[in-house]
């Protein structure tokens, strides 16, 4: 099966992995931090802010290799708290409120750059 491989303009990449790898024809999308490039910071204490910021970076990430959020299947949220899930979810569902893909939800003990949240995506090409 042949891989491509995709770094996109104005996401950061903080360790030795690709935003975008395309196989089989599906998308994987790496996880997604509220990091801000134009401002060189992390979003960090507003979880609604910090997601509206996360999907807009992978809204830039699928249409820098022919996709969009309507082709997402699946997406795995990070929540440093799960206390913040209902306040993400009234962002989420206005990114997706046709259709939403598959999803989880998951807390963990820490996210990079004390991020509230990250995401990562599955699309269809």
């Amino acid at each position: 099966m042949k891989k491509i491989i995709y770094n996109v303009d104005g996401l950061s990449k903080g360790g030795p992995y690709s935003h975008v790898v395309e196989a089989g024809g599906f998308l994987f999308v790496s996880g997604v931090i509220p990091m801000d490039i134009d401002k060189e910071s992390v979003i960090t204490d507003n979880i609604q802010q910090a997601t509206k910021l996360v999907l807009n970076n992978i809204k830039r990430a699928l249409a820098s290799v022919g996709s969009n959020l309507e082709k997402v299947v699946k997406v795995t949220v990070f929540l440093r708290n799960m206390d913040d899930f209902n306040s993400m979810n009234e962002v989420y569902k206005t990114f997706f409120s046709d259709m939403p893909p598959a999803r989880s939800c998951v807390a963990v003990k820490g996210i990079p750059a004390n991020a509230p949240i990250e995401m990562e995506v599955i699309a269809i090409k």
